[in-house]
């Protein structure tokens, strides 16, 4: 039976985690659940799996969610940073499911790595902010490092089998988003309410809009630069509409090696919770023959300049991820209010990298310094286009 701790239960990671869970109540139960401000959804899942505590985001919600709850069915309830650091660090947890979505996910995960627990993480930041500092922490407790994200899992699961010998490139695949044929002047009248219908995947709102960007691509791409110890010209993309190859390595030798599935979450989230050991779950198989056809393309750069300010990012190194990831944050935030255009997105997140001299890390505080001015800096240009 393994432990589980899940931060950003209300989340669309999270809320598939818990169905697996469900799936398999032999294998799994749930010790902490953290969510932010969905408390009537909250409030199922605490009824459904009975937590031993629970966090959410203020003491205003944890009052509310307090009151809302039967006292034979109430957990205790803690909040804010101090909750999600008590929630990643129980004692008896096994696992540690990263499922919050951006900058807020990297210090509980630090969190619960310092404290010896194996993360299945779904909060890809940790690593593009601090990927050298968290893999550091991740060997010396020694702590496995599980990859939920689908490209990335399948990625684990491809070289675990095959090895690093004689390999030549690692291939992350992106469905190109909603916009995959759109022009230029067709993006540049995008509204928030069509960037956030994907074709294959159901998201939360910010990571749809990343997809929607190709800079959730160029997030994996620095995720699995420290994920697989790889240098950055052996990681490639390839625009692949269907997602059904989430994945592909290739050796030195010309073979290529694929793992394919249907787009559905469930499946790397099952092989995380259950590693070392896969369990049979009743989710749709994949069918070739009913797929038919599978393409495969070259992403365009000046289509989506996001994917090529990722790249510049990782080349930059130090500090400059956690600069763009953060630039990246306040940019979506300010197109999903209707403050700016959907073509100013990567404007705002290029001009504050233009304005920064990356410093190098050498502890956590180099990187929320980085974190801070960028997010100052955003929010600055983005004034200036309203």
């Amino acid at each position: 039976m393994k432990h589980l701790s899940i931060l950003g239960s209300t989340g669309s990671i999270g809320v598939n985690t818990l169905e697996v869970v469900s799936c398999f109540p032999e294998k799994f139960t749930v010790s902490a659940l953290a969510a932010g401000r969905n408390l009537k959804l909250l409030q199922k899942q605490i009824i459904a799996f009975t937590p031993q505590i629970v966090s959410v985001q203020t003491e205003k919600l944890a009052r509310e969610l307090k009151k809302s709850l039967p006292k034979t069915s109430r957990p205790e309830i803690v909040f804010g940073t101090a909750g999600l650091q008590t929630i990643a660090s129980m004692n008896e947890v096994d696992l540690v499911v990263s499922a919050l979505v951006g900058a807020v996910g990297l210090l509980p995960t630090l969190t619960a790595i310092k404290s010896g627990k194996n993360i299945a993480l779904a909060n890809k930041e940790t690593l593009v902010m601090a990927g050298k500092l968290v893999m550091q922490e991740a060997r010396r407790n020694k702590v496995s490092i599980l990859p939920v994200d689908s490209e990335h899992s399948a990625l684990f699961q491809l070289l675990t089998k095959q090895g690093f010998k004689d390999l030549k490139a690692l291939f992350l695949t992106a469905s190109g988003g909603p916009f995959l044929k759109y022009s230029k002047k067709q993006l540049s009248q995008v509204r928030p309410e069509d960037a956030l219908k994907h074709p294959n995947w159901k998201m939360g709102k910010k990571v749809t809009i990343d997809s929607s960007t190709m800079m959730n691509k160029g997030l994996e791409v620095i995720e699995a630069k420290w994920l697989f110890n790889s240098p950055l010209n052996r990681i490639k993309v390839l625009i692949h509409p269907e997602s059904i190859v989430h994945a592909m390595i290739e050796f030195n030798d010309g073979s290529v090696f694929a793992h394919m599935s249907n787009p559905d979450m469930r499946g790397p989230i099952s092989f995380a919770l259950s590693y070392p050991e896969r369990v049979g779950t009743n989710f749709p198989a994949l069918n070739l023959a009913e797929v038919g056809k599978l393409h495969f393309m070259a992403p365009s750069l000046k289509k989506f300049p996001c994917l090529k300010l990722a790249f510049r990012a990782l080349e930059d190194g130090e500090s400059m991820p956690a600069v763009l990831n953060a630039a990246n944050e306040i940019a979506v935030s300010a197109f999903l209010g209707g403050r700016i255009p959907f073509a100013d997105i990567p404007s705002i997140i290029e001009k504050t990298m233009d304005l920064f001299h990356p410093t190098k890390i050498v502890c956590m505080e180099d990187v929320l310094q980085a974190d801070a001015w960028a997010r100052k800096k955003a929010r600055t240009l983005e004034q200036k286009l309203h």
